[in-house]
């Protein structure tokens, strides 16, 4: 089911929290909010699912207006961080909620509950008590509660927080797993951007009340659109330059630069940035071992750099603090950023 977001503006207590927000979403896609703490991504799904009123805007669902539509008839189901199960009830009983509300047959509903436990990996746990079971396991009722309503679009608001990391990952993949499965269209809340980038088709990148850049996990990484962006993703090295007929020179280095004439700043993430033995224009300030790689810090007279390397290039070159290098930047990893 395609959703689509036009110029949506919600208030809560007088306060403007989403500022025109618009996207689209293709049938069977799966995406997710990315950003911190307040930047109004719960705010959306929330919207989404009829929760919170909105002030302005338009949701469709199948280029059908759902603003005006009760949360319960709008096809959308929400996952809550905090599950909210029945803790009285069953397993069972959680699942089939939604179908007894609606009065399906007792039989059709045993037959639904059997066939989702099975997919989240529980099967046979129907008679076991919420209060008896691991986080882990609660997560996976809470999945097969929302597909038991057949959601047109699945909303997931940052249900896996709780996890610790082995579970989260299994969750993920689970999640990932049954939304190929079932052909769902897919929205997860989130402010870990490992799971954004592993798990979605596209991601919007939040910062108070807007999107910042909506694209393709490759695309939001590789491409970044402002400082706010790369800066999300990581540490960043950041040189000035000027361009002038298609060259970009800087302090590191002097490259191709399909630009207009004028004064840019470049982005380099540390694992583009390597130091050159051949060089000796700048100072191996700081060696930092992490495990897998090393952490060089290396200094001009004006700035420090952060170059990452693999332990195995680290040792072999002998790096020590102190040392004179140059720098190279690996082709094509220069981002461009106007001034």
């Amino acid at each position: 089911m395609s959703l689509k977001i036009e110029n949506l503006n919600v208030e809560l207590q007088k306060d403007e929290i989403l500022h025109e927000i618009s996207l689209e979403i293709k049938d069977g896609e799966f995406v997710s909010l990315l950003g911190q703490s307040g930047c109004g991504k719960s705010t959306l799904l929330k919207s989404i699912a009829g929760l919170i009123p909105v002030k302005s805007g338009d949701v469709l669902l199948d280029e059908k207006s759902i603003v005006n539509v009760a949360p319960e008839n709008r096809g959308t189901v929400i996952v809550f961080q905090d599950l909210r199960l029945f803790p009285h009830m069953t397993v069972e009983k959680n699942i089939a909620f939604a179908m007894e509300l609606k009065k399906v047959p007792k039989a059709e509903q045993k037959k639904v509950v059997k066939e989702l436990l099975e997919d989240v990996q529980l099967a046979g746990y129907e008679n076991r008590k919420i209060r008896e079971m691991s986080g882990g396991q609660l997560q996976r009722v809470a999945l097969a509660r929302a597909l038991a309503a057949n959601p047109k679009v699945l909303l997931l608001d940052e249900p896996f927080s709780g996890l610790d990391e082995k579970l989260r990952l299994e969750m993920g993949a689970l999640v990932k797993k049954l939304h190929k499965e079932k052909k769902l269209t897919t929205i997860l809340v989130t402010h870990d951007k490992r799971e954004a980038l592993q798990m979605s088709d596209k991601i919007a990148l939040m910062s108070e009340g807007d999107i910042l850049q909506y694209d393709s996990p490759e695309n939001i990484f590789y491409y970044p659109v402002s400082r706010k962006v790369v800066d999300y993703f990581g540490k960043a090295n950041y040189v000035e330059g000027e361009v002038k007929d298609g060259t970009f020179k800087s302090e590191i280095g002097t490259f191709e630069a399909e630009l207009t004439d004028g004064t840019y700043l470049a982005a380099i993430r540390p694992f583009d940035l390597e130091p050159d033995m051949k060089g000796n224009e700048f100072v191996l300030s700081e060696v930092v071992f992490k495990g897998e790689t090393a952490e060089l810090t290396i200094a001009s007279d004006s700035k420090e750099y952060i170059c990452e390397v693999v332990c195995a290039e680290w040792k072999n070159q002998k790096l020590q603090a102190g040392q004179t290098v140059g720098l190279k930047v690996k082709e094509g990893t220069l981002v461009f950023l106007d001034k």
